[in-house]
Parts: C-alpha cells; sequence; structure tokens
C-alpha cells in the first residue's frame, strides 16, 4: 500500500493530513508538558507536607523518643524519598518524551515542508508543459483555420473570370504560406503533446509517487515516535516503582515498629519522681481536751504536751505528702539540677556525665595527635616548629583538667542523689517543703484540699523539740533569702502553709510572688511561710538583716559545692 499509487490525485488531501499529524504530536508533547508540571507540583506539595510536620529539632531533649513518634518521622522521611521519584518521573518525562517529541516536531517540519515544496514545483513544472502543449495547439489550430481560409480565397479567385492572373497569384502564395505555417504549427505542436505526455507520466509515476512515498514514510514516523514515547512515559514511571515499593515498604515497616508498651515504658522513665506515695494520715484525737479536770492537771499537762508535739508532726507529714499533688517550684534550673525530682535529677546528671565523657574523650584523642605531632615535629624539624602546637597543647590539657573536674562533681551528684533516693524514697529538697498552701480551699499554686482539720494554728516548732517531721528533713538546706519585706497589715495566716504576720513585723524573702498573689517568707526563728504580696512592701536585696555569711554559705551548699 503506497501513496504514491492509491493517492496520486491528493495533494492537497495529504498535505491536510501531514499537517494534522504534526498538529496531533504537538498536542500530545502538550500533554505531556502538562503532566510533567503535575509531577513536579505534587513532589513540591509532598516535600513541602514533610517539612510542616518535621519536627523542628533545636535541642537534643526535643529528639522524638516514643516509638510511634519515630515511626511518623520515619513514614515522613519515606514520604520525602516518595516526592524525590516523583521528581525523576517528572524529570524523565522530560528529557525521554516531551524534549524529544519538541525536537522531533521541529525536524519534521522541517521535512514536510521541504516534501510539500517538491511536490509543488513538480505540479508546476507540469502545468508548465500543460501551457507550453496548450500554446503549440491552439495556434497550430489558429494557423490551420488561417490556411482554410487561404485556400478558399484562392478557389474563389481562381474560378473568377473578372480577376487578375496577378490576384490568383497572390492567393497562391499566400496559399502556400498558409500551408507551411500550418504544418511547422503542427509538428510544434505534436512535439509540445510528446513532451507533455512524457512529462505527464513521470510526474504520476515517478515524481509524485517518490515525493508521496517520502511523506507516507515522514507519517509513518511520526507515528513511530509517537508509539515510542506512549512507551517511554509509562516507562519513566515504571522505572521508580521498585523505589517507590521500597518506600511504602519502609511506611509499613515503621508502622510495625510502633510499641506501645515501650512508649509506656519511656513515659514512666520521663515522669517518674523517684518520690514513695504519700502514706496514710493518723487519727488526731482533739477530744482529749474535753476531759481534762483540775486534779488531773500534771497528767492533762503531757497529754496537752504530747498532742502538740503529734499535731506538728502530723502537719509535717501532711505538707510533706501533700506537695505531690501541687505545682512544682518554678524556680530557676540549678546547676545540679536539685530543682528536679530525683528520678529526673538523677537522668540528668548521667546524661551530662556521658557528654562530658564523650567531649574528654575527643579532647584526650586530640591530645594524643598533638604529642604524636610534636614528636614528628622533633625528629624532623623541617616539618615544623615543635614550639607551635605548645599553646594548642596547653588549651587541651587546661580542657582536660576542667572537663575531669565537671565528671567529678557531677558524678559527686549523682552518687549523693542515688544515696538519698535509695535510703529515702520520698525524702524531698526543702525548696519543696511547705509548698503546699491554701487559701480557703486552694493554694496559692493551685493545689485543692477538702479537709479543713489540715490547717494550721499552731505556733511554729522550737529547735528545742525534734519530730518525725524534722528528723526527715535535718539534711535539707533553707533557701538563701532574696530580700525583706515590712508587713503594712496585719495576717493572721490560719490556713496551712500561710505565715502569720503582725503589722510592721520584717521577714526574710526567699521566693518572689510567681503571679499567683504569694510570696514565701521566713522568721528569723526559721519559720517560713506564704504571705499576701499586696499586705508587705518587698525590697529584694542580696544581703538581708545582717546574714551576708549565712546566705553565702547556703547559696553555695545550694549549687552543689558542699564538697570543695
Amino acid at each position: 500500500m503506497s501513496w504514491g499509487t492509491e493517492l496520486w490525485d491528493q495533494f492537497d488531501s495529504l498535505d491536510k493530513h501531514t499537517q494534522w499529524g504534526i498538529d496531533f504530536l504537538e498536542r500530545y508533547a502538550k500533554f505531556v508538558k502538562e503532566r510533567i508540571e503535575i509531577e513536579q507540583n505534587y513532589a513540591k506539595q509532598l516535600r513541602n507536607l514533610v517539612k510542616k510536620y518535621c519536627p523542628k529539632r533545636s535541642s537534643k531533649d526535643e529528639e522524638p523518643r516514643f516509638t510511634s513518634c519515630i515511626a511518623f518521622f520515619n513514614i515522613l522521611n519515606e514520604l520525602n524519598d516518595y516526592a524525590g521519584q516523583r521528581e525523576v518521573v517528572a524529570e524523565e518525562m522530560a528529557h525521554r518524551v516531551y524534549g524529544e517529541l519538541m525536537r522531533y516536531a521541529h525536524d519534521l517540519k522541517t521535512e514536510r515542508k521541504m516534501h510539500l515544496q517538491e511536490g509543488r514545483k513538480a505540479q508546476q513544472y507540469l502545468d508548465m508543459c500543460w501551457k507550453q502543449m496548450d500554446n503549440s495547439k491552439k495556434k497550430f489550430e489558429r494557423e490551420c483555420r488561417e490556411a482554410e481560409k487561404a485556400q478558399q480565397s484562392y478557389e474563389r479567385l481562381d474560378n473568377d473570370t473578372n480577376a487578375t492572373k496577378a490576384d490568383v497569384e497572390k492567393a497562391k502564395q499566400q496559399l502556400n504560406l498558409r500551408t507551411h505555417m500550418a504544418d511547422e504549427n503542427k509538428n510544434e505542436y505534436a512535439a509540445q503533446l510528446q513532451n507533455f505526455n512524457g512529462e505527464q507520466h513521470k510526474h504520476f509515476y515517478v515524481v509524485i509517487p517518490q515525493i508521496y512515498k517520502q511523506l507516507q514514510e515522514m507519517d509513518e514516523r511520526r507515528t513511530i515516535k509517537l508509539s515510542e514515547c506512549y512507551r517511554g512515559f509509562a516507562d519513566s514511571e515504571r522505572k521508580v516503582i521498585p523505589i517507590i515499593s521500597k518506600c511504602l515498604e519502609g511506611m509499613i515497616l515503621a508502622a510495625k515498629s510502633v510499641d506501645e508498651r515501650r512508649d509506656s515504658q519511656m513515659v514512666v522513665d520521663s515522669f517518674k519522681s523517684g518520690f514513695e506515695p504519700p502514706g496514710d494520715f493518723p487519727f488526731e484525737d482533739y477530744s482529749q481536751h474535753i476531759y481534762r479536770t483540775i486534779s488531773d492537771g500534771t497528767i492533762s499537762a503531757s497529754k496537752q504536751e504530747g498532742g502538740k508535739v503529734d499535731a506538728k508532726t502530723t502537719v509535717g507529714k501532711a505538707k510533706g505528702k501533700l506537695w505531690l499533688f501541687g505545682k512544682k517550684p518554678k524556680g530557676p534550673a540549678l546547676e545540679d539540677f536539685s530543682h528536679l525530682p530525683p528520678e529526673q535529677r538523677r537522668k540528668k546528671l548521667q546524661q551530662r556525665i556521658d557528654e562530658l565523657n564523650r567531649e574528654l574523650q575527643k579532647e584526650s584523642d586530640q591530645k594524643e595527635a598533638l604529642n604524636k605531632m610534636k614528636d614528628v615535629y622533633e625528629k624532623n624539624p623541617q616539618m615544623g616548629d615543635p614550639g607551635s602546637l605548645q599553646p594548642k597543647l596547653a588549651e587541651t590539657m587546661n580542657n582536660i583538667d576542667r572537663l575531669r573536674m565537671e565528671i567529678h562533681k557531677n558524678e559527686a551528684w549523682l552518687s549523693e542523689v542515688e544515696g538519698k533516693t535509695g535510703g529515702r524514697g520520698d525524702r524531698r529538697h526543702s525548696s519543696d517543703i511547705n509548698h503546699l498552701v491554701t487559701q480557703g480551699r486552694e493554694s496559692p499554686e493551685g493545689s485543692y484540699t477538702d479537709d479543713a482539720n489540715q490547717e494550721v494554728r499552731g505556733p511554729p516548732q522550737q529547735h528545742g523539740h525534734h519530730s518525725e517531721f524534722d528528723d526527715e528533713f535535718e539534711d535539707d538546706d533553707p533557701l538563701p533569702a532574696i530580700g525583706h519585706c515590712k508587713a503594712i497589715y496585719p495576717f493572721d495566716g490560719h490556713n496551712e502553709g500561710t505565715l502569720a504576720m503582725k503589722e510592721g513585723e520584717v521577714l526574710y524573702i526567699i521566693e518572689e510572688d510567681k503571679g499567683d498573689g504569694w510570696t514565701r517568707a521566713r522568721r528569723q526563728n526559721g519559720e517560713e511561710g506564704y504571705v499576701p504580696t499586696s499586705y508587705i512592701d518587698v525590697t529584694l536585696e542580696k544581703n538581708s538583716k545582717g546574714h551576708p555569711g549565712e546566705i553565702f554559705t547556703t547559696y553555695w551548699r545550694k549549687v552543689g559545692c558542699k564538697t570543695i
């Protein structure tokens, strides 16, 4: 099947068909381009989505530790890789399909234009041959008519008796001339006709079939190119399917890695305080005062004294236990992490020791490398000056000594907290004791109790009496005073955790108001409690009431230097 033989008279139709083929090729190229844009936008949106939900890791403490979080972040990483594969698909389509189509379309237009120009030239040449043949034919026909007229004129004069011999001879010469010209035009017409027939045969059986064959081959190559691009369009995505499958498998493995038991254990490790649960409250018998008699004065006095001690012991225990259910003090973070519960403090100290050990190892490796380099310089002076390494070596030694001191100090704190945690599970820092105070039924830090009998109304315990409360907290250090205050109004301090004061009384400030309207204060005899901030005139200063030495000693013991 050939266009040259079957479509010899369909030049215009083939012109339109080849133009449609190129238009279709460019339309498919436009489709591929839009698909590439979709893939690129899809990959971009996926990457933005991953970036949006990835954690902002400003410190190591914020790194995900729960298996569910780690699995989610692994899924985000796999999704980011998946987005990268979509970009690969777009690049492959752009290079293998779209770029190839655009180059081929340009070449196809050039080739089609050349073939059509050859066809038009052949048609123009055939038209020119036909016109030459037609002109010779018309000229021959015209000369034949003129010769016929000359024949009729000669015959008319030859038969006319009145015509002169000269007129007859002239008409005869005119006839011979016209007849000769007619014969010449006849031969010219015959030659032109033969030439046109040859050119026409050559045009329709040689030239046009060859041109149409080239157009047919061009159109078939266009079809083949489309087929290859269709295949490349699919192969661009099929090539990345194995990698995409691995990304999806990675997501499935991430989902399988979620361990609810491990996450629960991490919650315990993260929030475990190390304290023991509060014990039972003892029964306080206030009815003993009803049965007191005059004759039993001595016995009643001993009972009353015993009652006071029990009440204070009860209050001390209550204070020590109830703070666990309130908010923790919001003081600044201390170097020895003593503001944290024992278990969390132990973990923080252990983490710091591990980090310091890693730094120490790096410094030791650097020291060893510098010593080796120094030995090389001493053996080979041309390689360098050994003295140039001395400042760096001295700096490294200082860093090693500093890190060892830090490690020793933190290990001392760690052994201290481990000893306290093992010996007395619910022993707490003195800054956390008496932290639960109530105004009505609610404390300044937000804790709550329903038992009105837990309110403290008795005087503070004297140093001469040793109760269970004193034995339990005798190792803890008082908070340093940060200033002093003067009572503007009297305050009875009936609620638990509060401190009664008289108008004009001067107290030490050991903790500022945290925004709840209460300030923590202490008398000279050591009694501490919360007073309303609006009832006092506060003056913050370092050395209050002539006790700079006590404050300085307490402060340095507070930050962990008591072992020096």
